[in-house]
């Protein structure tokens, strides 16, 4: 059986830099009728839960430590008895919200099976140094955080950001992948990598 993606939106705060904002959030699980894993824990460990269903979750991957994505992941991860893991240059981000640390680290290249289909870690730094995009070649799809959305790169005016990053990361890693792949976002609906590819070229 091909995995699956289950998807489901909630609602929160965003907190950095002593601002604070209402924010939607994605929320992804790739896997089959057995066992998932799970991205980010944004807002609601119930609805994340939910789309689990009582399946065994392998791994909870973070694109990025920003505390609408990760403040309820250790509820998460007990509750499913999962591993969290984090790209290592997010450590200052993680920092404001968690002193305990993840579990263990995610790097440029990571492969990861879960029913029957792997994906691979792209580091995309920009939006957070540790942002990290997960690239599922079989289902055509790649789950990019809050490195690139529909309408362009994620928001790169706060600290621990970088504009130039961004765009080096998104124009040499993420065009590099097929232009009908489709972009699984944090926050908002899909695009593809095509769309944005132009989007971005045009500006």
């Amino acid at each position: 059986m091909t995995a699956r993606i289950d998807h489901a939106v909630t609602s929160g705060t965003f907190t950095l830099d002593g601002e604070t904002f209402d924010v939607d959030n994605n929320v992804w699980v790739i896997g089959d009728d057995s066992e998932c894993i799970v991205f980010d824990a944004p807002h609601d460990v119930d609805a994340v839960e939910q789309l689990v269903g009582g399946r065994t979750v392998t791994h909870i991957l973070c694109t990025h430590a920003h505390d609408d994505h990760i403040r309820h992941v250790f509820e998460l991860a007990e509750r499913v008895s999962a591993p969290i893991l984090l790209h290592a240059d997010d450590a200052p981000v993680w920092r404001l919200t968690h002193e305990r640390q993840p579990d263990a680290e995610l790097h440029d290249g990571d492969e990861f099976t879960v029913g029957g289909t792997t994906l691979r870690v792209i580091h995309t730094p920009g939006h957070s140094p540790g942002s990290c995009s997960f690239y599922v070649e079989e289902l055509g799809v790649v789950f990019t955080g809050d490195t690139l959305f529909e309408g362009g790169p994620g928001a790169t005016g706060r600290s621990f950001s970088s504009k130039e990053t961004i765009l080096e990361s998104i124009r040499e890693k993420l065009f590099a992948l097929p232009a009908e792949t489709v972009v699984k976002t944090g926050h908002g609906p899909d695009t593809t990598i095509g769309a944005e590819q132009v989007r971005l070229e045009a500006k």
